[in-house]
């Protein structure tokens, strides 16, 4: 409570609402602006979305606002002087929030009543709408007085503290972590209502939330960003019945993709084989003073990188250009200083980084994009970054006799653990064990192990 209820009470003094009211949202979420009930309802104030929705909070595949602290309070704010105005009582108001206002006008209306407690000993309500008001009241007085309870030697946390910066849209929050020396575990705390580790592109600044002091560094390392844009590796290990065009759906990538990523001559495939799914990754790098683009590029790959001036022709795009050379569309605008797509014109030469050899008939319908660590020093070779990927998304090799494989699965837009687990005929309590998920939130990209053998 120690994170929120200043900050709640100073908010309910201003709308000139009752202070003990900052309570409803222990008996709500227990103080945790992340939790999520059955009945969809999110953040400190546990609201659905069409109550958010109707209090002024956003909610959309980038943002749900429910789970900010500070505007689903004011939301709540404006939700309960609205019930207050139309019951003209407090217990009457709350019980509404709880069951809503409909339930209890009619209870009002068949029990010829306004007393909530004349109307808690009668059928109009549910159990819970009946508990809810004494839970408040309980929760009101244990706050005033914890010792009398016995809830003595508590140790209140202190409220959250941070510095806000405008950031534009589509920014990566690992960019963003490499400039303040922090991490995106940190900001994703500091911004919960983000749902993906990116500021939403359709706005055009962002106000982010960022480590309190570190606004400054922020601001003066923005400008020395740099994206390196590289191609890491899964390991996939062909099962019975598996055909490159069954991997290359799995993985969305062209199957002429997956040939020449494995020196395939051939579709076919062996049960037990191996074989290589490229990714395209993004580092993110500040660059020294005095240094350019292609002077690290070169230091951190040993010449292998290399620089392709691409000349854009008549209805090609960027985002065209950047499936071509399966590298991130934002590292292309940010190579290039591109900050409005509708600027680039026909002919113009556009410089794109890549630490393979230029693409000659491959067409790459969809790469699968994933984050990896940040790193401020050089970054490591081809080689280097091929084999701890491998590492990272590979259990360590079992013991002789004692084979484990595993499928990964990369979460598209839309996917829920239901329908993933349906897809591959496995649990979703399965599928949330095998990957250590809490509940049941997704973030597009993410890769899931979706099968275990062995």
């Amino acid at each position: 409570s120690g994170q929120y209820i200043p900050t709640i009470q100073e908010e309910f003094k201003k709308a000139g609402l009752p202070r003990d009211l900052a309570y409803l949202a222990m008996i709500e979420s227990g103080f945790n602006p992340s939790a999520y009930s059955p009945a969809d309802a999110s953040g400190l104030w546990q609201f659905i979305e069409g109550t958010g929705r109707n209090h002024g909070l956003k909610i959309d595949s980038w943002v749900d606002e429910r789970r900010e602290p500070d505007k689903a309070t004011k939301a709540a704010i404006r939700y309960l002087t609205r019930l207050y105005s139309e019951f003209g009582d407090w217990y009457l108001a709350v019980a509404a929030y709880n069951a809503g206002e409909k339930r209890i006008e009619t209870a009002i209306k068949n029990y010829n009543t306004e007393n909530f407690w004349e109307i808690a000993d009668s059928e109009g309500i549910y159990l819970e709408t009946k508990r809810y008001v004494p839970k408040l009241i309980a929760a009101i007085l244990i706050a005033r007085n914890p010792e009398k309870f016995g809830f003595t030697d508590v140790k209140y946390q202190t409220p959250q503290q941070y510095d806000i910066i405008d950031v534009q849209g589509g920014v990566d929050l690992e960019a963003i972590a490499v400039t303040g020396n922090t991490s995106v575990k940190r900001l994703r705390a500091l911004n919960n209502e983000l749902q993906k580790n990116q500021t939403p592109p359709k706005y055009k600044n962002y106000a982010l939330r960022i480590p309190v002091g570190t606004k400054e560094l922020v601001a003066s390392n923005l400008d020395k960003l740099h994206p390196i844009a590289t191609t890491i590796y899964t390991t996939h290990t062909v099962k019975n019945g598996e055909t490159l065009t069954t991997i290359s759906n799995l993985y969305n990538i062209s199957k002429t993709t997956l040939l020449k990523a494995n020196n395939l001559r051939t579709a076919e495939l062996k049960k037990g084989s191996h074989v290589q799914i490229p990714t395209t990754a993004t580092k993110y790098v500040l660059l020294k003073k005095g240094e350019r683009p292609e002077d690290r590029l070169a230091k951190a790959s040993n010449g292998s990188k290399q620089t392709v001036q691409h000349q854009m022709k008549s209805g090609e795009t960027l985002d065209k250009i950047a499936k071509q050379y399966q590298v991130p569309l934002k590292s292309i605008m940010q190579w290039n200083k591109i900050s409005d797509l509708r600027k680039v014109k026909n002919g113009q030469k556009i410089a794109i980084h890549i630490d393979r050899p230029a693409p000659d008939v491959i067409s790459v319908t969809k790469i699968a994009k994933t984050t990896v660590a940040k790193e401020t020093t050089d970054v490591p070779s081809l080689e280097a970054t091929k084999k701890r990927s491998i590492t990272s998304f590979q259990p360590l090799p079992p013991a002789p006799g004692k084979a484990k494989q595993q499928t990964l699965y990369v979460v598209k837009n839309g996917d829920s653990v239901v329908n993933i687990a349906k897809k591959f005929q496995i649990t979703a309590q399965d599928l949330r064990q095998w990957n250590k998920l809490s509940n049941n939130t997704l973030q597009t990209g993410n890769k899931l192990i979706v099968k275990k053998e062995g």
